[in-house]
């Protein structure tokens, strides 16, 4: 009975020590990144396209909905004109805010910089989190709570698991499939193609 146990015990290792060697380099921070792209790349680029104005050239501007998104508070202190709205601390506050939802997704995507992009990117849905709830007065139904009984909550349930696949991420790098991975093997390449 012991011989047969540890001959299934063997197998086991070997067969998942040897996938997990296998993906460990590159696997998971590829299936991170895919996720991302698949599930969330999109809604971050919609919502971050209601921040800016039309066309090529209003990407370049910053719109008056982004400040009712972002800095409501400081928009009904101004008597809901935005151009009364200070610059510092709410003006710049919106247009880092528009352009990251642009940039930092964009960033994990393709695998540039991509444990600092994914760091940005929790913080950001951390951010999100606090202005949907506090500012924007999302109900108590649609924030929900973890350890419940219903696994949809838009806020609790939802946005954990948007920070997980970020979390792999910043843990495991971008994976092999990464403009990152491509920079390294270039700059390892060329630092031992120089001269002593």
């Amino acid at each position: 009975m012991t011989s047969t146990i540890d001959l299934l015990t063997g197998l086991h290792r070997r067969v998942f020590g040897f996938l997990e060697r296998l993906g460990d380099s590159w696997l998971l921070g590829f299936i991170a990144r895919f996720s991302f792209a698949a599930v969330l790349w999109v809604y971050f680029l919609n919502s971050a396209k209601t921040k800016v104005g039309e066309g090529f050239l209003g990407f370049f501007s910053v719109s008056p909905g982004a400040y009712y998104q972002i800095a409501l508070p400081a928009v009904n202190a101004a008597g809901g004109d935005v151009d009364a709205v200070a610059f510092f601390p709410w003006g710049l506050i919106v247009i880092m805010g528009t352009y990251a939802e642009f940039i930092l997704p964009l960033l994990i995507v393709i695998g540039l910089f991509s444990r600092l992009a994914a760091l940005g990117m929790i913080g950001f849905i951390a951010v999100q989190t606090y202005v949907d709830i506090t500012v924007h007065k999302i109900g108590a139904e649609s924030i929900g709570a973890w350890f419940d009984r219903f696994p949809d909550s838009v806020i609790a349930d939802q946005r954990l698991l948007w920070i997980v696949p970020l979390t792999v991420v910043i843990l495991k790098g971008p994976g092999l499939l990464s403009v990152d991975a491509l920079l390294t093997r270039y700059s390892s390449g060329k630092t031992h193609a120089l001269p002593a």
